[in-house]
C-alpha cells in the first residue's frame, strides 16, 4: 500500500509539473497573439484564425469556430499566430494585393498607424505580461544568490588578479551587481576588459581589472557562488546524501541532519561559509565542535534548539606515489612569487635545499609553504633559456598566511595552487618513485611508469554518495591534480589506475585502495554538503513590486540585446542557445522549485519573445514594421517581388535557426548535459 501511494504521489507531482509548464508557456504565447488579435479587432480587421501552435497540413489537436474566427491548438507547439485577411506569412503576396486592399475589413486596407499598432501589439503585450509576471514573483518572494564568490578556479582571470572566496563583487564596469546572476551576465555580455570593484569579508574594498577567458562558449572569469551554512536538503526528485560517505562528516557525533544550520564552530559564532572555512582550515588537524540549529520535526531535539556536534579531522587519502612536478602554469598578481621574479614556465626545482619530486611531494607543497608563512623560504627555480642550457637560480620568498589546498583543482585541467606564494603548477603523470609499503608499490607500480587514467569505483554494497556511475578521468598532461582532488572528495571509492610502463607499449589496469595519511589533513568542510547561499527578496507592497518588476524588465531587455550583440561579434557562442526542448527542460526544472522562480522564468521568456519578435527580420513582427516604416516614408507599398523575396529569406533564416537550436538541444540530450 505504501509503495502504491508513493508511486501515485510521484505521478501526480509529475503530472502537475507538466501541466504547469504547458500552461505557463502557453500563456506567454497566448498573450502575444492576443495583443495582435485584440488590436486587429479594434481596428475592424477580419481575423480568420487564432491559433496556439501551428496546424501543419491542417493537423490540429482542437479547433472551434465562433463568429468569423476559428480558434484552435495546432500540432506543432513552437509558437502561435493570428491569420488576418490580407496578412498571411505563408502567402506574402496578400500584402500587396490591390484586390484584397479594396475590402475595408482587410489588414492592408487600414492606415499605416493602425497596421503599426496591430503589428506592435504582440510585442507590447509580452512586455506588459513579462512585467506583471515579475511583479507577482517579487510580491510572492524569490530566493536570490548573492554575488559572493565561493570557489575561484585556479589559473582563471579572477584567480590571477587575486579575487578570493568570500569576496563580494559589488560592481562591474560601472554596473551595480545585485546578485550572482548579474555577475554572470555582466561578464558574459560585456566586451573588452572588466573593471571590478569587490569587498573582502573584513570590509576592505579593492579594484581590479581583468580580461575574461574566451576559450569556451562565453566570456567567464572563473568564479562560482558560495555555499551557505545550511546542511544540504534534497530538492524534489533528487537523492543526494547530506554528508559524503567515508568522510569525517559521516563519523560526526551526533549525526548531522539535512536542514541543520551551523551557527558556531568551537563556540565561536560564524555568519558565513567563508568564516567557517577559515576556522576549518586553521584547525584542519583537530576535531572541531559545530553548533547547529536543528530544524523542527527531528527525533533528537525540538526544532530551533542548538545541538553540539563533534566533527573529526579529515585526512588526505594517498596511493603511495611520488610524482614529478610540471612547469608553473599561473602566477597571481601582487603575490610573493611576483616579488621574487617567478614567471610562468619556470619549474620549482628545490625548496629549502630539498629536491621537489624525489624528496618533497608536489602534492604537499601547498601545505609546506602555508606552514612557513612569515618566514623566509629558499626556492630553487629552473628556467629554460632559448638556445642554451636551463638556468637554475635561487630566490627567497616569504609566504603569506594563506592555508594550503584552500584553492583546490576542482575543475578539469586546473593546476594545483600554492595560495601562500601565489603560483600554480601541473603535476606530471610520471611516477618518480612508489613509497615503500604503499598501495602503489604493492600493486607493482614502478618508477617512471605513467598514469594515463584514474577511475573512482563504488564498492559493492557501499552507501550512495550521490553519483551512481563510476567517475572516469583521463589524466593527460594536466589532469592529475584534478584526479587527486576527486579522490579526496569520494574517499569511500576504490581507485582503478591505467598504467603505462616506460619500456612497454601496453597498458595495464591496477586496483588500489587509498590509505589515510596520519599527518596530512584537508582544510575543507570534511564531507558536509551545504546548500548554496541564498537570500530572500520580497516586495512588501504593490509599489515595491512595481519598482522591482520594472527594474527586472529593463534589465532583461538590455541583457537580451547584449546577448544578440555578443552573438554577432562572436564573443558568445551559438552553443549557448537553447531551443524549444531546452526551454521546456528549464521551465520544468524551475517549476519544481516553486511558483515564484517559475513566474520569473515566464517573465524573462515573455521579454525574450518580445525582443526577438521585434528584430527587423521579414516574417517576424519587426520585419513587418520595417515594411510599414518604408511605406510611411515613401508613401507607397513595397513591390510584391520585394515583399515575397524578403519574406522567403526571413522564413529561411528562421527555419535554419530553429533547426540549429533543435540540433543543439538534441546534442545536449545525447550527451546527458541538458
Amino acid at each position: 500500500m505504501e509503495t502504491v501511494t508513493l508511486a501515485l504521489t510521484l505521478s501526480t507531482a509529475s503530472l502537475v509539473n507538466i501541466l504547469t509548464v504547458v500552461l505557463g508557456l502557453g500563456l506567454v504565447i497566448f498573450f502575444h497573439e492576443l495583443g495582435h488579435f485584440a488590436v486587429a479587432k479594434w481596428c475592424g480587421v477580419q481575423c480568420d484564425k487564432f491559433y496556439l501552435g501551428f496546424d501543419i497540413f491542417g493537423l490540429k489537436f482542437w479547433s472551434r469556430k465562433w463568429g468569423e474566427t476559428e480558434y484552435g491548438i495546432g500540432v506543432l507547439p513552437v509558437g502561435g499566430y493570428v491569420k488576418m485577411l490580407g496578412q498571411d506569412d505563408i502567402d506574402p503576396s496578400q500584402l500587396t494585393s490591390e484586390e484584397i486592399a479594396q475590402n475595408p475589413r482587410s489588414y492592408t486596407a487600414k492606415s499605416v498607424p493602425q497596421r503599426m499598432a496591430i503589428i506592435s501589439a504582440g510585442v507590447i503585450m509580452n512586455v506588459i505580461t513579462g512585467f506583471l509576471f515579475f511583479m507577482i514573483a517579487f510580491r510572492v518572494g524569490v530566493e536570490e544568490t548573492p554575488a559572493v564568490v565561493g570557489e575561484v578556479q585556479v589559473g582563471m582571470p579572477a584567480w590571477n588578479v587575486g579575487i578570493r572566496g568570500g569576496d563580494r563583487i559589488a560592481q562591474i564596469n560601472d554596473r551595480s551587481i545585485e546578485d550572482f546572476n548579474d555577475l554572470m551576465q555582466a561578464t558574459a555580455l560585456s566586451s573588452g576588459p572588466l573593471q571590478i570593484k569587490a569587498i573582502r569579508p573584513d570590509g576592505e574594498v579593492y579594484d581590479v581589472t581583468l580580461v575574461p577567458d574566451v576559450t569556451g562558449t562565453r566570456r567567464k572569469i572563473g568564479v562560482a557562488p558560495t555555499q551557505g551554512l545550511i546542511v544540504f536538503e534534497n530538492p524534489k526528485g533528487m537523492s543526494i546524501p547530506s554528508v559524503v560517505p567515508g568522510t569525517a562528516a559521516a563519523q560526526a557525533q551526533p549525526a548531522l541532519q539535512p536542514g541543520d544550520t551551523v551557527t558556531a564552530i568551537n563556540e565561536t559564532p560564524v555568519k558565513s561559509f567563508a568564516e567557517l572555512s577559515d576556522v576549518l582550515s586553521r584547525e584542519r588537524a583537530q576535531s572541531v565542535s559545530l553548533t547547529v540549529e536543528r530544524a523542527a520535526g527531528t527525533n533528537e531535539t525540538e526544532g530551533g534548539q542548538p545541538v553540539t556536534i563533534q566533527l573529526p579531522a579529515e585526512p588526505f587519502r594517498s596511493l603511495g606515489l611520488r610524482m614529478d612536478i610540471g612547469r608553473i602554469a599561473a602566477v597571481q598578481a601582487g603575490s610573493p612569487a611576483v616579488a621574487a621574479g617567478i614567471e610562468i614556465g619556470d619549474r620549482l626545482a628545490s625548496v629549502d635545499g630539498q629536491d621537489v619530486g624525489k624528496t618533497l611531494d608536489p602534492f604537499r607543497l601547498p601545505d609546506y609553504f602555508a606552514e612557513r608563512h612569515g618566514q623566509e623560504v629558499v626556492v630553487g627555480i629552473k628556467r629554460d633559456v632559448p638556445g642554451g642550457p636551463a638556468e637554475v637560480r635561487q630566490v627567497t620568498i616569504v609566504p603569506e598566511d594563506r592555508g594550503g589546498w584552500t584553492a583546490p583543482p576542482s575543475f578539469e585541467e586546473t593546476p594545483l595552487a600554492i595560495p601562500a606564494i601565489g603560483i600554480a603548477y601541473h603535476v606530471q603523470a610520471t611516477v618518480l618513485t612508489p613509497e615503500d609499503g604503499g598501495p602503489a608499490q604493492a600493486a607493482g607500480i614502478k618508477a617512471y611508469d605513467a598514469i594515463t587514467k584514474l577511475v573512482l569505483q563504488r564498492s559493492e554494497g557501499a552507501a550512495s554518495d550521490g553519483i551512481d556511475q563510476d567517475i572516469s578521468i583521463d589524466i593527460g598532461e594536466k589532469n592529475l591534480a584534478y584526479a587527486f582532488w576527486q579522490m579526496q572528495q569520494f574517499p569511500d571509492r576504490l581507485v582503478q589506475l591505467t598504467v603505462q610502463s616506460r619500456d612497454s607499449d601496453e597498458s595495464r589496469v591496477v586496483d588500489l585502495t587509498p590509505v589515510a595519511a596520519t599527518d596530512w589533513f584537508l582544510p575543507t568542510a570534511r564531507g558536509v554538503r551545504f546548500l548554496p547561499l541564498s537570500q530572500p527578496q520580497r516586495a512588501e507592497n504593490v509599489a515595491d513590486a512595481f519598482n522591482m518588476g520594472w527594474h527586472q524588465t529593463r534589465s532583461s531587455i538590455a541583457n537580451i540585446y547584449l546577448t544578440l550583440r555578443n552573438l554577432v561579434t562572436q564573443q558568445l557562442s551559438v552553443k549557448e542557445l537553447h531551443g524549444p526542448l531546452g526551454i521546456v527542460k528549464v521551465a520544468s526544472d524551475v517549476a519544481q522549485v516553486g511558483i515564484a522562480p517559475f513566474l520569473l522564468f515566464l517573465g524573462f521568456l515573455s521579454i525574450n519573445l518580445a525582443v526577438l519578435n521585434f528584430l527587423p527580420i521579414p516574417i517576424l513582427d519587426g520585419g513587418h514594421m520595417v515594411f510599414l516604416i518604408w511605406e510611411a516614408i515613401s508613401r507607397k507599398r513595397p513591390s510584391e517581388q520585394v515583399v515575397v523575396a524578403a519574406t522567403l529569406a526571413g522564413m529561411a533564416f528562421v527555419v535554419t535557426l530553429m533547426v540549429l537550436v533543435l540540433w543543439l538541444d538534441i546534442s545536449r540530450i545525447v550527451k546527458g548535459t541538458m
